[in-house]
């Protein structure tokens, strides 16, 4: 089978591999789609790593089906979660799925950007949703990312009509713009340097994107009869500026990884604890119910996810894509889809 090996992200390679084989428990997916995470274009962060089949947000058909499977018979049309719990350990039962050290080990082989990815037991226990007849498969993609933004919110305590900021317009601040509408938020503000970002977020259901700092508290406050933003997003590295957003008593949640793995916070104790009550919270990873419902949101049309799609190429132009990803004030590039059949 064909897979997209990178090297780095100016080196990703088309190359050939065995298919892997399944066990008794394990299905093996043939990928149809595979959208490109923010996380995709982190070269600090995998470069150890290399050389590795990148690509974790898939969609695809079970191609083959253990012995002992029958939830999933051949031919189901199915999205994969790569990272699943272990759902019965302290972090689990305590809620903080992404502490567990079950999803920091667990994923399907070889990854994503790939023709066919074995899927091992216990992700398919608990890491497979069959996709309904009317949801595409590029869709199916956007479970994952989606379902990140849905567990990302939950652990923010989103309530309806709370105004929020979203600080950064890449890929999973759309995500984020269009969850927090579905899911009743009140005026949402976002900020982004790059015009065509901005536009996007409009369209996704933001009530005003600024391109300056300033004026995003400003918007915020404008809107939301004077006050600042009930919860801010943070979904690119500007601390100073969330903190100046977050109304008193409100929440930042941290949800995207630095570019540099040295970046530190520097915290104003005074000002923003002391009488203010904010809270500083983060989320890493969607656990199985928020994947549910973000599958639930897709197929009801509450989150029209489609609309975020700029680019589609086949597998071996991986590269290309990464490029997009890394540069989208070149290229335009929002959401790109990778059509591994192709």
């Amino acid at each position: 089978m064909r897979v997209a090996m990178w090297y780095n992200n100016k080196d990703v390679r088309l190359e050939e591999m065995p298919r892997p084989p399944i066990g008794p428990d394990e299905i093996l997916v043939q990928v149809v789609a595979s959208g490109i995470c923010g996380s995709d274009g982190m070269e600090w962060y995998r470069l150890h790593k290399a050389p590795l089949v990148l690509g974790h947000e898939i969609a695809g058909v079970v191609a083959e089906a253990g012995s002992r499977v029958s939830a999933y018979p051949i031919g189901t049309r199915v999205s994969v979660a790569h990272h699943v719990p272990c759902n019965t350990c302290h972090f689990c039962l305590s809620g903080h799925h992404s502490c567990c050290p079950t999803l920091q080990s667990t994923n399907f082989f070889p990854g994503g950007f790939a023709e066919y990815v074995r899927v091992p037991a216990i992700n398919v226990d608990r890491g497979v949703l069959a996709l309904p007849g009317h949801v595409s498969f590029e869709e199916g993609t956007f479970v994952e990312p989606l379902g990140c933004v849905v567990r990302g919110l939950r652990q923010a305590r989103l309530q309806p009509g709370q105004a929020v900021a979203v600080i950064g317009c890449g890929i999973t601040a759309q995500l984020m713009i269009m969850a927090a509408r579905a899911m009743g938020a009140g005026c949402i503000v976002a900020s982004d340097s790059i015009p065509f970002r901005r536009e996007m977020a409009r369209l996704h259901g933001a009530d005003a994107a600024m391109a300056s700092d300033e004026t995003l508290v400003e918007k915020i406050r404008e809107l939301n009869d004077g006050r600042r933003a009930d919860l801010v997003v943070i979904c690119r590295p500007l601390v100073s500026l969330a903190l100046d957003a977050v109304e008193r008593g409100g929440t930042v949640l941290f949800f995207s990884g630095a570019d540099d793995p040295k970046d530190t916070i520097g915290v104003p104790w005074n000002d923003i604890f002391w009488r203010t009550e904010v809270t500083l919270t983060s989320s890493y990873a969607s656990p199985p119910q928020d994947s549910a419902l973000a599958l639930a949101l897709i197929a009801a049309g509450r989150v029209a996810v489609r609309s975020m799609i700029t680019h589609r190429l086949p597998l071996g132009e991986v590269g290309v894509g990464i490029d997009m990803l890394t540069h989208p004030w070149l290229h335009h590039s929002m959401k790109i889809i990778i059509e591994c059949q192709t």
